[in-house]
């Protein structure tokens, strides 16, 4: 499926409208054909956690969300004369979006960070085999993973499971409700343990294994392929104009990985979002045989990637920040802010406090869903500053676990880009730096995922050629922090005390994690 080439002169200067169904909200993004962000709207929805360790969320929220805040960004531009040429997609991965065959949705969706499934995990690692998983998938079984939510539908809600008819990811029920179509990008397919990532398509052997239909999972597409048509329907509630083409888009990582411009070898990026993740761009697939990494198709068509995971980054310092009610809610500053200039007064190390960022669990290196966090050699010299700043450090040797398994895989490491919430911060960006013994640097874009699901769109519109040349021609380096000896020689002795301590404390954050 194709639509005309618009390219970066033709009258009427085009606009990319980039969606992005977060964890918090759907953000909707306008770009020009040259990259430059015309308008931006964001729309929060609940999270809901019926349980602990449960998290789940209403699709039909998404879709309101997204809804309105397209047509926020609409209102801001003067689109009647600069029409909308594509539209992208991005989102959460991971998530369960069971519908029945009238397109309702069943039951809340199951989402990436939910850890309900550990069991289900051992089965289908246990039925299919652990070496045998990562040979068919290139990734082990995980809870936040999708094939472990249908088993545990089966198990736990027969009467609902026996209604399925299809299974979407977050982002494409969203498209589904602009386009009627049922689609996934290759990026965001990877992330079910239903996937064959060499192959780019759908594992018919753990398909079979699992007892899971092949007419239940949605068409396989590359991410600038064109899906389907802006809906009639939609058109009125969005304000799109019918029939305007929706492309596959990308799961979050690649998403977000193509804002940044991480479509070359050697290009990696570290992103402090609600989660965090160190990306590498590959040319061709690689397999951390351990599990330890992912193993993904990237959005960039026939390229592939590997990445670490974290499950609370920017996540753990809203925590804090929340904890602790910061006096710069009161004084109406940015919290955040507030909280980097205190951590800036604390000494690189935390004069012996370390935290380990386990709110959630945790994926890599450790896949362990029973992990929790801990802040570790608290003495009364230690105040609030060190609290902030220890948090911080702690999501950084929290990436270094990542790098370190990405850069003993053997691969290039020749230039790390950071992005997301975390990275608007100097002081992180400098920390950073030291804990990863390498420059980093940040880009002009900052929407992020939404920002690369709208270059993508411009791809399959014929605006780019390729990928690559859409991020050469609107992706640009703007600073660099580079690593201080000192500072650096104080966090690789960190760094071993922090690893030490997860081998150390595992036994207790289990027996703690059975009392919650």
């Amino acid at each position: 499926m194709s639509a005309p080439a618009v390219g970066p002169g033709s009258s009427g200067s085009p606009l990319l409208l980039g969606i992005d169904v977060g964890t918090t909200g759907a953000k909707a993004v306008l770009l020009d054909s040259a990259g430059q962000v015309a308008a931006v709207a964001t729309t929060e929805y609940p999270l809901l956690t019926p349980r602990p360790g449960w998290t789940e969320q209403d699709p039909t929220t998404w879709w309101e969300a997204a809804v309105t805040s397209i047509r926020r960004v609409l209102n801001e531009v003067r689109v009647r004369e600069r029409h909308i040429a594509a539209v992208g997609l991005t989102g959460q991965m991971h998530g369960l979006v069971p519908l029945d065959g009238g397109g309702s949705v069943l039951r809340p969706a199951i989402l990436w960070n939910d850890q309900r499934t550990a069991e289900e995990c051992a089965w289908i690692t246990k039925r299919v085999g652990a070496e045998r998983v990562i040979e068919l998938t290139g990734n082990p079984v995980l809870t936040g993973f999708t094939a472990p939510k249908i088993v545990w539908m089966r198990r736990h809600e027969p009467d609902l499971y026996a209604r399925i008819a299809h299974i979407l990811l977050p982002k494409d029920y969203v498209r589904y409700c602009l386009t009627g179509k049922h689609a996934v990008d290759a990026a965001d397919a990877s992330g079910t343990s239903l996937f064959d990532v060499r192959g780019r398509r759908w594992s018919a052997t753990m398909l079979a294994a699992l007892e899971i239909p092949p007419s239940w999972l949605p068409r396989v597409v590359e991410s600038p392929e064109l899906t389907g048509v802006v809906s009639a329907l939609a058109a009125r509630l969005t304000g799109l104009n019918e029939g305007t083409p929706v492309v596959g888009g990308a799961g979050d990582q690649a998403a977000q990985a193509v804002g940044t411009g991480i479509v070359r070898t050697g290009l990696v990026s570290a992103t402090i979002g609600t989660s965090g993740v160190v990306f590498a761009h590959l040319d061709q697939p690689a397999v951390d045989l351990q599990g330890r990494l992912h193993s993904f198709c990237h959005a960039v068509p026939s390229r592939w990637h590997v990445m670490g995971v974290m499950l609370s980054a920017g996540g753990a310092l809203r925590w804090l920040r929340d904890g602790l009610r910061h006096d710069a809610w009161f004084k109406g500053g940015d919290p955040y802010d507030a909280m980097s200039a205190e951590a800036a007064e604390v000494s690189p190390g935390c004069e012996g406090l370390v935290f380990l960022p386990y709110l959630t669990g945790e994926r890599t290196p450790h896949a362990d869903p029973r992990a929790r966090g801990a802040f570790v050699g608290l003495t009364l010299r230690h105040h609030r500053g060190h609290l902030i700043r220890a948090v911080m450090e702690g999501v950084a040797l929290g990436l270094r676990d990542s790098l370190e398994l990405i850069r003993g895989m053997g691969l290039p490491v020749t230039e790390i880009r950071v992005s997301g919430g975390g990275a608007r911060s100097p002081l992180w960006r400098h920390i950073l730096a030291d804990v990863f013994r390498a420059d980093v640097a940040t880009v002009t874009t900052t929407e992020g995922a939404a920002y690369g699901a709208a270059l993508l769109a411009g791809v399959g519109r014929g605006i780019f050629p390729s990928v690559e040349v859409a991020c050469e021609t609107t992706v640009a380096v703007v600073d660099r922090a580079a690593p201080d000896r000192e500072r650096a020689a104080v966090y690789d002795k960190l760094y071993t005390v922090y690893r030490d301590l997860y081998l150390a404390l595992r036994p207790s954050m289990h027996a703690l994690s059975t009392m919650a």
